[in-house]
């Protein structure tokens, strides 16, 4: 068994919160869609049975209303995802102005019932973190991509922008936003390029949609982005850990900390080149936890369905303060092996991913690659002046 995770740090009052919901459950963006399989229902079933979700430690996620949705989506976008919604298809104006009914953002049953309770279950997060610090983990947040006025990326709503701004009506004044994905947080920058009370830490893989994220952007000041190379290791990702998002976190003295944790950058994923296991989250987690009073994990990108499920379980497990199995009890290894890909024909999971949380390190060689541009990040001057004041940012990359 790996060391129980500790408690969680003083300063967090509240105890940890999971905001879940059963939408997910049979909910599927359609059969040759990545998003076809199943992942949140499959947290919620894992910490079932591990008893981990006790009722006093599970919410249930609300559905946000547009005139929530409007604190950053355009009121015609919102009504343009309910009317496709009703009418189960997306009119060519729809797709031409939305983007929706394409093959990256089809028009599913749910298509805006799903994203709303997203958005609204972080949303909700973020009311709660303000008014008592705590740490709450939101498994189905995380979606990075969308834009005010249209669907991107699998992403229809931004729920990360929606929590952030949240956080920012209730007045916390400096939020860091790290973003682990395998594909850089462009919806995300493009909300808080700018803004000096945010500050966004993104590590994505190079050459990968949406291309955007190079390490010279700097979103006005607001950004540091690390591109990585193809077969990103452990050793590598607590390297970028220790020289990148610790300091430049802690420096910013967060009212709050928000880590997009999507498990697209493990190694079974079928949509990265990227090669960590869960443990490079879990030392994330555990190292960035101690710098805010106000800590909220999301999900995010992820296409493998037991490296998902194993991931944002073993993440709540941490949060919560449970012990950590080498080998998972009969029932939750029956929740992973009735798992499957929902069509296709991919092989199936390594036994390994059936009978344990935890995976095995994979450590490997600390590359030029990551060692110089964290050299560049280092040198880079953050968008304070020296007294530490907050000066004056344009919007747009720099």
């Amino acid at each position: 068994m790996i060391p129980t995770p500790p408690p969680a740090p003083d300063s967090a009052v509240g105890a940890p919160l999971f905001i879940g919901s059963e939408i997910y459950r049979g909910s599927s963006y359609g059969p040759t869609h990545p998003l076809r399989v199943p992942r949140v229902s499959t947290v919620m079933d894992l910490g079932r049975a591990l008893g981990w979700l006790p009722p006093d430690r599970f919410r249930t996620s609300p559905r946000a209303k547009p005139a929530a949705l409007a604190l950053w989506h355009d009121a015609d976008y919102i009504a343009a995802l309910q009317t496709a919604e009703g009418l189960g298809e997306a009119t060519p104006e729809m797709r031409s102005r939305f983007h929706l009914g394409t093959l990256s953002n089809p028009v599913f049953p749910q298509v805006f019932r799903r994203p709303a309770t997203g958005a609204g279950g972080v949303m909700l997060a973020a009311e709660l973190l303000a008014a008592t610090p705590g740490t709450i983990h939101v498994p189905g947040g995380g979606t990075h991509h969308g834009l005010p006025g249209r669907a991107n990326g699998f992403c229809y709503l931004n729920d990360v922008v929606l929590g952030i701004k949240v956080l920012q009506r209730a007045g916390l004044a400096r939020i860091v936003y790290i973003d682990l994905d395998a594909h850089h947080c462009d919806g995300v920058e493009h909300a808080f390029a700018g803004d000096p009370g945010v500050r966004m830490i993104s590590v994505h893989e190079e050459g990968r949609w949406p291309f955007t994220g190079a390490l010279a952007d700097r979103a006005g000041g607001s950004a540091f982005n690390l591109p990585v190379p193809k077969g990103y290791n452990d050793t590598e990702a607590r390297a970028v850990l220790e020289g990148l998002i610790l300091p430049r976190t802690a420096e910013f003295a967060p009212d709050a900390i928000v880590v997009q944790c999507g498990a697209d950058s493990l190694t079974e994923d079928p949509l990265s080149r990227l090669a960590l296991s869960n443990r490079a989250y879990v030392e994330a987690i555990r190292a960035l936890w101690p710098l805010s009073p106000r800590f909220l994990v999301l999900g995010g990108g992820g296409y493998n369905p037991w490296s998902v499920g194993r991931l944002w379980t073993l993440i709540w497990g941490v949060l919560s303060g449970q012990p950590l199995p080498d080998h998972l009890p009969p029932a939750a290894a029956a929740v992973l092996a009735g798992l499957g890909w929902q069509g296709g024909g991919r092989p199936p999971p390594d036994p390994a991913l059936l009978t344990t949380l935890v995976d095995a390190p994979r450590e490997g060689p600390l590359r030029p690659e990551i060692t110089d541009r964290l050299a560049i990040l280092r040198q880079r001057r953050p968008a304070t002046d020296l007294t530490g004041a907050r000066r004056s940012c344009s919007t747009g990359p720099a």
